[in-house]
């Protein structure tokens, strides 16, 4: 019934839009395809894959023809006119076409789902679970811990700790070959990770060569550069060649620079650069200075640096070729330096954003990089300059100011400074004049370099002792730069130097606000709080520049010296032992530690200390005078008496180390070698009273005829040295009562002023035990003839007949006294 009410488009001589597309040819059906000979002879031919022709339906788009076995073309239309989709029509499936990543199937049956994810047939399975214990894997985590010991050892090596970097790099090597043994097994040789065995090695050998295993490291750069396998193996020659280097066998370090040269292609020029300066200081090291000056001069044609350019001054003064100098400074002159100026570290205006940026960049590590290459710049022009200075010209100066000339023209603006400071100090031993005026040359320039020079005249006059001149230009150098740390240093000097410390202070405190690097302002300052007796102040300054200068040998002292201030005997002790590892033969400071020691009780390390000052410096009285008692004191008398006759050479119009040298003699024993010596010593100071009462108590205990003629000499000695004293006294008095009171106590006077200059003499010597007379007698101290026997103490002798008549005159010769006489 709904049909009925469907009108259909007539169909005379119209075409129908739908036609044919219910159409259903036979052909489609593929159930008897495998029975159809034609169908399977063009499947198996190129015939059946032609492309089909297609034909225009009136009206629609191009419909296909299909092209069967038979050769027959047929439009598919449907009853309709409209092409056959995919429904399945009388139970017949679609024949398949190229759409098969659609979802269809060559073998889809009838009824079957569109499915194109194949979700029909459920979640994906589970990986697979990784197995540790298959070769691969385990081969691949013996690698991973490879890399990880080759990491550790470089590590260790830029921290410092050689010898851990060194063990972590054989643990490396180990791994390494084990790990090649198990690839072989189980794979190709050409398997083989080639750069982790170079990896490997290269380490193991800049390990042993850093712990100085020359050998062992050679033997392993042999297996890398051996091994053709390593294409870039041939460049460690240049390691090989730095360890003859090391190693002085120049040859050999030579030959190899020369073969890694021959391997590195010229695209790496700056490599190549290096390495021919390498050659050309081992032929420095050689003495082959023609071969190195043709080595450094392909290098500053090439790609010119300061070394290089240096190094052929060098060469060329060695050759003694001066016009070659002349144009080797000009060459190391034209360097570029590559470093800006410090003007871009001035703020131009107040923008606190601006100042926030230069304040940032001011020490940054670029900014320190600049500074080490400045610095290395006017070294080397400076040694340069005054190396070539006095032969290039006929004089000294003459040759230091084509120097300076050349200087000028070129593009080192900034090294004015160092131009008047060099020269000036080059002129101090020739002519001080001469450094003040090539100094006062540079008053009127800028303000900058009219501080520098005003800074130095100040210094040259401070040398020279005349602090009004150093005042005034100390006082220039502030005004013209009130930033100029040196110039405030140099003021606070002469301040320091008129007894103002504390002003001297405020000076350096300004200095080091300035530029807190100025280690001369800060040991300064440290210096003028010692004076100032602020200890704890100067002791933090000494501290604090210590921790700049490790191995400074003045703040050292200064330290050691202000905690003995401090009465700490043993942290001086302790820094004064790390001076001598700074300054090993200083026999001041070897000396110093002796005392301390001798101080503290410790006689055996004071000995130690005071013989070694004595062997770098054996003119200090002082320390022979302690040997000599210690040798005394542990009954060595003969050895005391070679350092008491080192004393009366260095000292000879002394009596007194002469006496010490018979009195050695006669406590030993060597009774005709004390009495050769003291006659020795009557000769030479005839007036010497206790030389000629040793020599009466010795001519009496030896039984000797002269001593009948010593004690007449000894009386007139005496009695000419009690005249003296009388007119001295009396010269003091206006009367003659009080001269004739000075008269009558004169004997006594004379034994007392002899007990009083004795004590002039050393402690160490006076306290000497079992003695009954000190050594280092003066000339006018009274020496007892006794001795000691040096085996031990013998019973004291009975006083001789000589002592007694010696008072018997003193009080005759009181009684009987010219003063006394009748006139």
């Amino acid at each position: 019934k709904m049909m009925q009410n469907v009108h259909l488009a007539p169909e005379a001589d119209e075409d129908d839009l739908y036609s044919g597309y219910n159409d259903y040819n036979p052909t489609f059906d593929t159930e008897d395809l495998e029975n159809d000979v034609a169908f399977q002879q063009a499947a198996r031919t190129s015939h059946g894959r032609r492309p089909p022709v297609t034909a225009k339906i009136p009206g629609t788009s191009a419909s296909r023809p299909l092209a069967t076995g038979f050769g027959s073309k047929a439009t598919l239309t449907s009853s309709m006119g409209r092409p056959v989709t995919g429904a399945i029509q009388d139970g017949v499936a679609r024949p398949m076409t190229a759409v098969h990543a659609a979802g269809y199937t060559k073998a889809a049956m009838r009824g079957s789902s569109f499915d194109p994810l194949g979700q029909a047939r459920g979640p994906a399975p589970p990986l697979e679970m990784k197995n540790s214990d298959s070769s691969e894997e385990k081969i691949r985590q013996l690698e991973k811990k490879v890399n990880e010991l080759v990491e550790e050892s470089c590590i260790a090596n830029s921290c410092g700790d050689l010898k851990l970097a060194l063990e972590k790099a054989k643990e490396a090597g180990r791994k390494e070959r084990v790990l090649v043994r198990q690839r072989e097994q189980i794979a190709a040789p050409e398997n083989i990770n080639l750069d982790l065995t170079y990896s490997v090695l290269f380490n193991l050998a800049s390990q042993y060569a850093a712990n100085e295993m020359y050998a062992e490291a050679l033997n392993t750069y042999q297996v890398i550069v051996k091994n053709k396998m390593f294409s870039n193996g041939g460049r460690l020659k240049v390691n090989m060649g730095n360890i003859y280097l090391k190693q002085r066998n120049y040859s050999k370090a030579i030959k190899f620079y020369r073969m890694a040269l021959d391997q590195i292609p010229s695209v790496h020029k700056e490599m190549r650069i290096k390495i021919m300066q390498n050659i050309g200081v081992a032929f420095i090291k050689t003495g082959q200075y023609v071969d190195a000056i043709s080595s450094f001069e392909h290098i500053m044609s090439m790609s010119p640096n300061l070394k290089s350019g240096f190094n052929l001054i060098l060469c060329y003064f060695a050759i003694g070729n001066s016009e070659q100098m002349k144009k080797a400074f000009q060459k190391l002159i034209a360097v570029p330096l590559e470093v800006d100026y410090d003007d871009k570290y001035i703020s131009p205006n107040d923008d606190p954003h601006t100042n926030l940026l230069i304040e940032a960049i001011k020490n940054d590590s670029l900014r320190q990089i600049e500074r080490e290459r400045k610095s290395m710049a006017e070294e080397y022009i400076m040694t340069a300059a005054k190396l070539i200075a006095p032969v290039i010209e006929t004089s000294f100066a003459v040759g230091y100011d084509w120097c300076v000339e050349v200087v000028k023209a070129s593009h080192y603006v900034d090294l004015k400074v160092w131009k008047i400071l060099g020269k000036s100090s080059s002129f101090i031993d020739d002519s001080f004049w001469r450094a003040l005026e090539t100094l006062k040359m540079f008053e009127k320039k800028d303000s900058r370099v009219k501080s520098a020079a005003a800074t130095n005249l100040s210094f040259l006059y401070y040398l020279e002792n005349e602090l009004a001149q150093a005042t005034n230009y100390a006082d220039l150098a502030v005004n013209s730069d009130r930033y100029n740390p040196a110039a405030l240093t140099n003021k606070g000097n002469t301040v320091f130097a008129n007894g103002d410390y504390e002003k001297a202070a405020e000076f350096y405190k300004e200095a080091l606000r300035n530029d807190s690097s100025c280690t001369e302002a800060l040991y300064n300052l440290g210096l003028a709080y010692k004076k100032l007796n602020r200890i704890d102040e100067a002791l933090d300054c000494f501290l604090k520049l210590h921790a700049i200068l490790r191995n400074s040998a003045q703040v050292l002292h200064q330290i050691a010296s202000i905690y003995e201030i401090m009465e700490d005997p043993n942290q001086a002790i302790e820094w004064l032992l790390q001076l001598i590892s700074v300054v090993p033969t200083d026999p001041h400071v070897l000396s110093k530690l002796g005392k301390l020691y001798d101080n503290e009780g410790d006689k055996s390390q004071a000995f130690n200390y005071y013989y070694e000052s004595y062997r770098y410096f054996p003119s200090n009285i002082e320390v022979i005078e302690w040997l000599g008692a210690y040798y005394i004191d542990t009954q060595f008398c003969e050895k005391a008496i070679e350092y008491f006759e080192r004393a009366a050479l260095i000292l000879p119009t002394q009596v007194k180390w002469q006496l010490m040298v018979a009195s050695c003699y006669r406590r030993s024993g060597n009774y005709q070698k004390a009495l050769e010596k003291y006659k020795v010593i009557h000769r030479k100071f005839p007036e010497n009273v206790e030389c000629l009462r040793f020599l009466v108590r010795l001519c009496t205990d030896m039984g000797l005829k002269e001593v009948q003629e010593y004690m007449t000499k000894l009386k007139k000695v005496e009695k000419l040295k009690e005249i003296r004293e009388q007119r001295i006294k009396s010269g003091r008095d206006g009367s003659a009562r009080s001269r004739r009171e000075g008269s009558a106590g004169g004997g006594w006077g004379a034994v007392d002023s002899s007990g009083t200059k004795g004590e002039r003499l050393s402690a160490k010597l006076k306290a000497l035990p079992g003695t009954s007379e000190p050594y280092e007698s003066s000339g006018t101290k009274e020496i007892g003839a006794s001795y000691i026997d040096p085996l031990g103490p013998q019973a004291e002798r009975p006083k001789t007949a000589a002592r007694k008549r010696a008072e018997e005159d003193d009080f005759a010769d009181e009684e009987l006294g010219e003063d006394l006489l009748p006139e």
